[in-house]
């Protein structure tokens, strides 16, 4: 109990750098469930916090990573249309309405939902397979990709660099917490012991 969580993600933060959000916005973008809006969050955070990254490296990073994944994402949807996207729908849970809504956006909107799909939660995953089965032309895809990905990036890591002062409140609030559940732990454990006691 002695490291949080926080604690975790900050290591593995301060130990790779900009790859760690690098990969996990591009795998995230090319359409696996990665928490990559967590990491980009946590790493501008860092960035206030401790100075191990800068905020515009961040920025830098994580939009290309998320135009990247979501042109990976894109290639494969293209190229491996309807069976694949069934395929990764059954792997990775994907509801089937997610996909209809998915559908019904891009029928409604055309490119542009690759701009707001970013954020909607559910459908940054899923956009640019989806755009690519539906056969998008791919340079209107790269833009409005480009284009959310600025956009999303910043917006995020903004967040997480204005909340930076507010590290050490929030790791204090973690560690007590902690605390917390070691001590409901020891409560529960020694009532059981007890109780287990009596019975004999």
């Amino acid at each position: 109990m002695s490291h949080s969580i926080l604690d975790i993600l900050r290591t593995a933060l301060v130990h790779y750098g900009y790859w760690a959000v690098a990969v996990a916005l591009l795998v995230e973008n090319a359409g696996a469930p990665v928490p990559g809006e967590t990491v980009l969050l946590l790493a501008s955070f860092l960035a206030y916090a401790e100075h191990e990254l800068q905020l515009g490296w961040i920025i830098a990073v994580g939009t290309i990573a998320a135009t990247l994944g979501d042109n990976l994402g894109f290639a494969l949807g293209y190229y491996g249309g309807r069976p694949l996207m069934n395929r990764y729908q059954s792997v990775f849970r994907i509801q089937r309405r997610t996909l209809e809504r998915g559908e019904g956006l891009f029928e409604r909107f055309g490119a542009v939902t690759v701009f707001f799909a970013r954020f909607i939660f559910g459908m940054r995953i899923i956009a640019g397979p989806l755009a690519g089965v539906l056969r998008m032309p791919w340079r209107k895809f790269l833009a409005f990709n480009f284009l959310g990905a600025i956009v999303w990036v910043t917006a995020i890591s903004g967040v997480g660099y204005l909340f930076g002062e507010h590290w050490e409140r929030l790791q204090r609030g973690v560690k007590r917490l902690d605390l917390g559940v070691a001590i409901v732990v020891l409560v529960v454990a020694a009532f059981l012991w007890w109780r287990s006691r009596r019975e004999n």
